[in-house]
């Protein structure tokens, strides 16, 4: 009898889904108003109205295919980014374009590398794939890009870098990305993934866009999902390399990216107020949250993003299910190699304030 699949697929385990609200209100019998969901990092205040205003427009319309090329959101990024339509690419969220790289890249017997912890896609996705992949452990909670150079193969084909990195949210400084960048062999496509970049305010932060003159072969990823508050509408896209954009362009799928998520991610750009109004919230958030887990003795890993690690006694799984009782959702880092951690979302006012005295009530 034939093999069902392969060995690489037989070892994967499903990503960790965050608890519908509905389906937890159903199981603790609580008002499902009352119920918040601080687990997956998205945007507390919810889409961006400019975005809303513009999908309502287009409903008339869903009877037509979507754009295939995405023209109007490529001339839209290609003003703000200061670069030619032709090395950018819009994908069915971040993490199609994830796939995309490795599907078109990732030859057999060539290796892949990213920072551990990180974002969980980039190992499923290669090892989905059939390729290998290595994990350098973070140092302390930064990405060590030293040992990144050090465990550097012939085979190495990709390398992964999500800045600022989840579950951390830790950044890597530009200086140390510049080095980084100049020292490694010029044939390795390195795939910067900026899902948060939009929240990290301080300058000496790397930022993808101005890193592309020091290798030849980056791949800048950043979606629409976070700090845009369109994570429902899947959309992301990306920036860099001439070539690797051709070549993904000629393994993407027609039509991936639907025809209300391109209009939202359209008006969502000019919505410069909604993004205001989002980074302060987030930052009012983090000082609050920071200040009142210092009064009941927890550690906790400051952050550049719109959430943040901490250490809770007990376990992560004990209080992530503690808490769920409490019509409080979180993220439990067991996944992640921190079984010692949960992860939270920034969110409200009101939701931090609800968070916290849950938390207390749980310890």
């Amino acid at each position: 009898m034939k093999k069902l699949t392969r060995e690489e697929i037989e070892h994967l385990v499903p990503y960790p889904p965050g608890k519908p609200i509905e389906e937890l209100a159903r199981e603790v019998n609580i008002k499902k108003e009352s119920i918040i969901k601080l687990a997956s990092n998205e945007n507390p205040l919810g889409p961006s109205p400019m975005a809303v205003e513009a999908i309502k427009k287009r409903l008339k319309d869903l009877n037509r295919y979507p754009d295939g090329s995405a023209f109007y959101l490529k001339r839209k990024l290609s003003n703000k980014l200061g670069r030619p339509t032709d090395q950018i690419i819009i994908g069915n969220g971040s993490n199609e374009l994830i796939e995309l790289v490795v599907r078109t890249f990732l030859l057999p017997g060539e290796e892949v590398i990213q920072p551990f912890p990180t974002f969980l896609v980039y190992e499923k996705i290669v090892k989905g794939s059939g390729g290998q992949i290595t994990s350098v452990p973070l140092k302390g909670f930064d990405i060590d890009l030293e040992a990144v150079t050090k465990s550097i193969s012939p085979k190495t084909k990709i390398i992964f870098l999500n800045n600022p990195n989840n579950p951390t949210g830790q950044a890597i400084k530009k200086d140390q990305l510049k080095d980084f960048l100049n020292s490694i062999p010029k044939d390795i496509i390195v795939v910067l993934d900026e899902a948060y970049i939009e929240f990290a305010q301080s300058a000496d932060i790397a930022n993808g866009a101005e890193m592309l003159e020091y290798h030849s072969l980056i791949l800048v990823m950043r979606t629409f999902s976070k700090i845009y508050g369109l994570a429902g509408l899947r959309i992301g896209y990306g920036f860099g390399s001439k070539l690797l954009i051709d070549y993904m362009e000629r393994v993407r799928q027609p039509f991936n990216v639907n025809l209300l998520a391109q209009e939202g991610a359209l008006a969502a750009l000019d919505d410069e107020e909604f993004i205001k109004k989002t980074i302060s919230i987030i930052e009012n958030g983090k000082k609050y949250l920071y200040k009142e887990l210092k009064k009941i003795g927890l550690e906790y890993i400051p952050s550049v993003t719109n959430f943040f690690l901490i250490k809770v006694p007990s376990g992560a799984r004990k209080v992530y299910e503690l808490l769920l009782k409490k019509g409080v959702i979180v993220r439990s880092m067991e996944a992640y190699g921190l079984p010692e951690y949960i992860r939270i979302t920034v969110g409200l006012k009101e939701e931090n304030e609800k968070f916290i005295s849950a938390l207390k009530e749980v310890l």
